[in-house]
């Protein structure tokens, strides 16, 4: 068994999960990882599920992550991280953003979205929630919410502070840097 470090970021179209593991990707490169990344769409464009499996360390062969496997599972919404949680491995973290976005059977009346996902999320693993749109708000743009969320994670990680941010610097195009780096402060140092 390979020490790699195993994180799946769940979400949907629009939310910028893939922004938030290219910003993760980048960090652990910038620490001398080997990592692999696989992005899987749904109909991202039409907010259907978008999941991303990033792996890393000395040596990476493959970037999927099995069912059981994931360390952290960072997830934008709250749907999309109960759909997520058969691939947390035991002992593993959740991060969720207490956001709710219905999916189109919810909202042609198809179907019903789930009650009390964060109740469930909460009884079953190691859980942060945080209301990553209002901290996204604060730092001036809800686009932020990604960054935000990646903030948050990056406690969980060995990736020194300042590797985050000179990362944030390289990775976010300069006209909205500003915001980002305000965001990835305000996840960063949330108290959860």
């Amino acid at each position: 068994m390979s020490n790699t470090t195993n994180i799946m970021i769940v979400g949907v179209g629009g939310q910028g999960t893939l922004l938030a593991s290219r910003i993760l990707g980048n960090a652990v490169i910038r620490e001398g990882y080997d990592v692999k990344v696989s992005e899987v769409h749904g109909m991202s464009q039409r907010g259907g599920s978008v999941v991303t499996y990033v792996k890393y360390g000395e040596k990476v062969h493959s970037p999927i992550i099995d069912q059981g496997e994931a360390d952290i599972i960072l997830a934008f919404e709250l749907l999309e991280a109960y759909r997520a949680l058969p691939y947390l491995k035991t002992g593993g973290r959740l991060i969720v953003n207490d956001q709710q976005i219905n999916p189109m059977p919810v909202i042609t009346g198809a179907a019903d979205y789930p009650a009390d996902i964060l109740g469930k999320l909460d009884a079953a693993v190691d859980l942060t929630a945080v209301d990553a749109l209002a901290l996204a708000k604060q730092a001036g743009s809800i686009k932020a919410v990604n960054v935000v969320l990646i903030g948050l994670m990056a406690k969980s990680t060995s990736i020194p502070y300042e590797s985050w941010i000179e990362t944030v610097k390289t990775t976010v195009p300069p006209k909205f840097l500003e915001i980002n780096l305000k965001a990835f402060d305000l996840g960063y140092h949330h108290q959860s």
